[in-house]
């Protein structure tokens, strides 16, 4: 395989505006693109966005250089304007197949090696002038192509996974409003502020601990970040990111270091069921929290004086066990997807 420069793979297109009242409707910003998924679901803002933007056309790939570990990677769906924090990318068609052009950016190959060079403590980000440097071996194109297609059939077989797993947790969700009604409405059980049924633990700065063959896993607002020796929060602990990622609250199911951009939130035992904590706060609107004008952002002390409904910890633990039959559904669902992309790969290996 050929070794090429970045700069010779890929067109950065650093084509900008500022933004008028109807580019609201047609803005992609890092909050609208999905870790792990090349699809655009959603989009706009309530207003016009503030300060100049990319200008990306319909099929550019969109790249997200701010908290790259994220690994945002998305194909614009029409023209508009994309986040100052992302790249808007375009494929040297000399060098690189328009349909595999995608593909490779999103890879880990590819985005390991971009993290790599992110710069920054807080909001580490790749600048262009780094990038563009990093060497990469590609096939040549015909190889491209046919990768391109095998590569493609497995997104598609993802793409109808994530759909499965989005209509499991719309049945657990009603499940949820079925036994506890909705979650700003008392209803029927006591009604306490977070304060009195949970703790919030503070993230830290890791680097001190950090060790990629770490104990213990190392997680932000955006999710895992690497590993660490040592660890903050206990297990079945609800994560709720304190900058950043603000409105994706997730479980950790082990001991984990949660860094500056996330909260770990702990329920009180026999109190408050991990599993209601979290989907109570899958329902939260934590964005009517944010004071920041850029970055969103929530504190403790305001996270502390949020209500929940605790219901009777018996019919807590009905429903967190509703929850774990979901899991093995989805469970289920991951190893047949698994199993069908082998399959795939394996007739790519002879037909390639």
């Amino acid at each position: 395989m050929a070794k090429y420069r970045f700069e010779q793979i890929a067109i950065n297109s650093t084509e900008k505006k500022k933004p008028v009242e109807e580019d609201r409707f047609t803005y992609l910003g890092l909050e609208h693109l999905d870790s792990g998924s090349l699809k655009v679901t959603r989009f706009g803002s309530d207003v016009a966005p503030i300060g100049e933007k990319l200008v990306m056309r319909k099929g550019d790939v969109l790249f997200g250089k701010r908290r790259a570990y994220q690994k945002k990677v998305a194909i614009a769906p029409f023209d508009g304007i994309f986040s100052a924090h992302g790249m808007v990318l375009r494929p040297n068609v000399d060098v690189i197949d328009p349909n595999f052009f995608p593909l490779f950016i999103s890879s880990d190959y590819f985005l390991d090696a971009a993290i790599k060079i992110s710069v920054g403590s807080l909001s580490p980000t790749i600048n262009w002038r780094d990038l563009k440097v990093l060497e990469f071996e590609l096939p040549d194109l015909e190889t491209q192509r046919k990768l391109a297609a095998v590569l493609w059939s497995i997104n598609d077989t993802m793409e109808s996974y994530k759909k499965l797993i989005s209509a499991t947790d719309e049945l657990v969700k009603s499940q949820f409003m079925e036994q506890f009604g909705a979650i700003d409405s008392e209803g029927s059980f006591t009604r306490k502020q977070w304060k009195d049924v949970l703790k919030i633990v503070n993230g830290r700065d890791y680097k001190p601990i950090a060790d990629p063959d770490g104990q213990y896993p190392v997680y932000g607002s955006g999710g895992l970040m690497g590993r660490a020796t040592d660890y903050l929060c206990p297990e079945h602990t609800v994560v709720v990111g304190r900058k950043g990622t603000i409105d994706k609250p997730f479980v950790v199911n082990e001991k984990f270091w949660n860094v500056d951009t996330a909260f770990g939130v702990v329920p009180n035992q026999g109190v408050l069921h991990y599993l209601y904590l979290f989907w109570y706060c899958k329902q939260l609107d934590f964005k009517k929290l944010n004071k920041a004008s850029t970055l969103p952002s929530t504190t403790k002390d305001d996270l502390l004086k949020l209500w929940i409904n605790v219901p009777p910890y018996e019919l807590q633990e009905q429903f967190a066990a509703f929850v774990r039959q979901s899991d093995k559904s989805k469970l289920l669902a991951s190893n047949l997807v698994r199993l069908n992309i082998e399959n795939t790969k394996r007739k790519d290996d002879r037909d390639v």
